[in-house]
């Protein structure tokens, strides 16, 4: 197939709907799919969920031969495999948690073409026992190409450098003519340089897409007694996934539990843990056997678990590249999700000790560079989202709206221009040599050493800040940094660099506001829900897709995305065409789950008198005469049987003897409704459905509290429908 005839009109999208169930790519994935069909190197980087490995499993699927994965997690390539597998996807990978049997095996399938996707660590790849094989499969069905995942792992200016990434180089010495790809989800302009130079890139198609999670909301607190608190309120509040960041091992398994202790179904992971015990929890939370899972930073590079909604830094993390990937597998979905940092200046001892322990200068001046730029992040009172966008070098413009605390609980601003001038030309009359702290040493009149010994006590603005404290100008001094309005140099030694802005303001052509902290609103962000009874049947489903998922042995995400069941509740498809067109449901999927899922919606409709447009009655229920079944069921219930006891008599589910009766008082029918739901019971439902109405439960259920129950609430609900009819 030639990339001509691959970029036909329509073509990449047939194939996109055929083998991943989605109709349209996302921005930026066209493009670069039809650049590797073209046989161009490419460097790709998109955050964390923006789609970067279709950006090579779609090309592998469409070339002749063997696509070669580079992944330097067990873990991570385990997990996309196993995810191609469940789309009916020849895929494989070869690492030591394989038998000898098992590696000739797989082996052997590779060999005959039977696979198209090969993951496998950097070391291996590498190794001497591993290249002859690859030569073998060039001249025997040919290497489509390289995809190097993960790449910042090549640069040591990348915030997990891996020596091993560096003799990758070998891959274009090796096989000069095959098409080579680096993919990460966080390069600076720096780190992006380096990959191209490290993995000897052949003028590559660089794109960088946005780095903007809109869905994303950002949030610092302040870390105190009351902290864990707060983190049990939030575990217990989430509907979804959670993961949290801790600096030590100890705090990891002290943290776990008490969670454990207090209910939440918690468990620990750091590197201290045995191989088979981290590969279990992993798994455990992936598969959604657990809600927490609490982690130093040795867990989640490449975790695809899509459904997580909160990520919590319990500690300060040690640089922002790190941040924004950990907080980053937070709403991979899509679907809103919270970043939220507990900070405290003691942690910052704990990261010092560890930056300390480094034997080389220059890393460590990077490192305490680094974490000089995540205090700035933890304690700016700007628009978070700009601070973390700007560290990339992408612009934003400075208020997010909700997205974080800052901007939903924006701080006073006071003018600070006077104080900006001062301190933009003490920075220019240091010669631009200097960092933030010595420029505050000399405005506030510092003698020590070094001011001295440069003669900085005989400039004009010695002493001329006096009047501010060194935490003031330590604020100004970030907010000017944080606006753009002064430079900060990012090779190791942090020197003040001034900018057309900073000439500005010393022109007296720009003002400066800088925001004023405030004590800490201890709010959640709200976000609008979708009606109650379609999170009801999401919720099912999530249940239906867990027991597949069980039964297949694979994670629930695997199985359906929850964006993609929240269109299923949303829409809630009666037959496979009307399902086949919902994103996420290829043709594989289609075959597997489809009348399953068919079967559960219809039957979950006909429960809560749901129906889509084309399903909608054409009369109303006091209209239509009772079924034989509802008959039945009218018979045993009036000779006195339970619920439960129609239901063993009937063989059938107790929510259908439910429905049953429901549409039964509902077509007025003879139920005693008294033998079903006490009249005291009976007349408080009776003044929630007054006061929320009766076009969803769940609503009803928060207005009355959880000890009604929503079979309940149903009965009475159909009481009060038929007599709204009536009247």
């Amino acid at each position: 197939m030639s990339s001509v005839q691959a970029t036909q009109p329509k073509r990449l999208e047939k194939a996109l709907k055929h083998y991943f169930g989605y109709d349209s790519f996302r921005p930026g994935q066209r493009e670069m799919i039809e650049a590797a069909l073209q046989n161009r190197d490419l460097l790709i980087v998109m955050p964390t969920g923006g789609g970067k490995s279709l950006c090579f499993q779609l090309p592998a699927l469409l070339k002749k031969g063997l696509m070669v994965v580079v992944s330097p997690l067990i873990a991570l390539m385990q997990d996309q495999v196993e995810a191609l597998c469940n789309n009916g996807i020849g895929a494989t990978f070869l690492n030591s948690t394989l038998s000898r049997q098992e590696i000739r095996n797989r082996e052997i399938a590779i060999a005959k073409g039977e696979v198209k996707l090969l993951y496998v660590a950097p070391e291996r790849l590498i190794g001497d026992k591993f290249l002859p094989f690859l030569d073998l499969l060039h001249y025997q069905i040919g290497i489509s190409g390289f995809a190097i995942d993960e790449a910042h792992c090549v640069s040591d200016w990348g915030h997990d450098f891996r020596p091993e990434y560096r003799q990758l180089q070998l891959l274009r010495q090796r096989y000069p003519n095959v098409p080579m790809m680096g993919l990460t989800a966080t390069a600076t302009n720096r780190v992006r340089k380096d990959i191209i130079q490290q993995l000897a890139l052949r003028q590559p198609i660089v794109h960088v897409a946005s780095f903007n999670r809109p869905n994303l909301y950002y949030e610092v607190r302040p870390k105190s007694s009351q902290s864990y608190r707060e983190l049990l309120e939030i575990a217990r509040k989430s509907r979804g996934s959670c993961i949290i960041y801790c600096l030590s091992r100890r705090k990891v398994e002290e943290l776990a539990a008490k969670l454990q202790g207090d209910g939440i179904t918690a468990i620990a992971y750091h590197a201290g843990m045995s191989d088979e015990q981290r590969s279990t929890n992993q798994r455990r939370f992936i598969r959604d056997d657990v809600q927490v899972i609490v982690a130093t930073i040795a867990f989640g590079m490449g975790i695809n678990k899509p459904d997580v909604r909160y990520v919590i830094h319990y500690d300060l993390p040690q640089n922002i590249e790190r941040y924004y990937q950990e907080s980053g597998r937070a709403g991979r979905d899509g679907e809103p999700a919270n970043c939220i940092l507990f900070f405290s200046y003691g942690d910052m001892k704990t990261i010092e000790y560890l930056i300390d322990q480094k034997t080389s200068r220059q890393e460590q001046r990077i490192a305490y560079q680094q974490l000089r730029q995540t205090l700035n992040y933890a304690e700016g009172h700007e628009c978070r989202r700009s601070i973390l966008l700007g560290y990339f070098g992408e612009e934003h413009s400075g208020d997010c709206g909700n997205g974080c605390d800052n901007c939903r609980y924006p701080k006073p601003l006071e003018d600070w221009t006077i104080e900006a001038q001062k301190f933009l030309s003490c920075v220019a009359r240091c010669k631009q040599r200097f960092g933030t702290n010595h420029i505050i040493e000399v405005l506030r009149g510092s003698k020590n050493k070094k001011v001295m010994q440069y003669g900085h006590d005989k400039l004009s603005t010695y002493g001329i800040g006096k009047d501010k404290t060194a935490d003031e100008w330590k604020l100004l001094s970030r907010s000017l940094k944080n606006q753009g309005l002064v430079d900060e140099t990012n090779d190791g030694f942090s020197v003040l660099k001034l900018n057309a802005a900073s000439w500005e303001i010393l022109r007296q052509q720009r003002q400066v506001q800088v925001a004023v902290p405030k004590p800490t609103i201890d709010v959640m962000p709200e976000y609008s829900q979708r009606r109650a009874e379609t999170e009801m049947l999401f919720e099912q489903l999530r249940v239906i897709r867990k027991q597949i998922a069980d039964d297949r042995g694979v994670a629930p995400y695997m199985v359906f995305a929850d964006s993609t069941l929240r269109q299923l509740a949303h829409r809630r498809p009666q037959n496979l065409r009307e399902l086949s067109q919902i994103p996420g449901v290829g043709e594989y999927k289609l075959a597997q789950y489809g009348n399953r899922l068919i079967t559960e919606i219809k039957t979950y409709c006909q429960e809560q008198g749901l129906f889509t447009e084309e399903a909608a009655p054409t009369k109303s229920a006091s209209e239509s005469l009772p079924s034989d079944t509802q008959m039945l069921t009218l018979q045993l219930h009036k000779q006195g049987l339970s619920v439960a006891d129609i239901a063993r008599e009937r063989d059938l589910r107790p929510n259908t003897v439910v429905r049953h009766l429901c549409e039964l008082i509902e077509k007025n029918q003879p139920v005693d409704l008294n033998q079903l739901v006490p009249p005291e019971r009976q007349a408080n439902i009776w003044k929630a459905l007054q006061v929320v109405g009766d076009a969803a439960l769940t609503p009803i259920r928060d207005h009355l509290g959880e000890a009604y129950s929503f079979d309940e609430i149903k009965l009475v609900r159909g009481l009060w429908r038929r007599e709204s009819q009536e009247f």
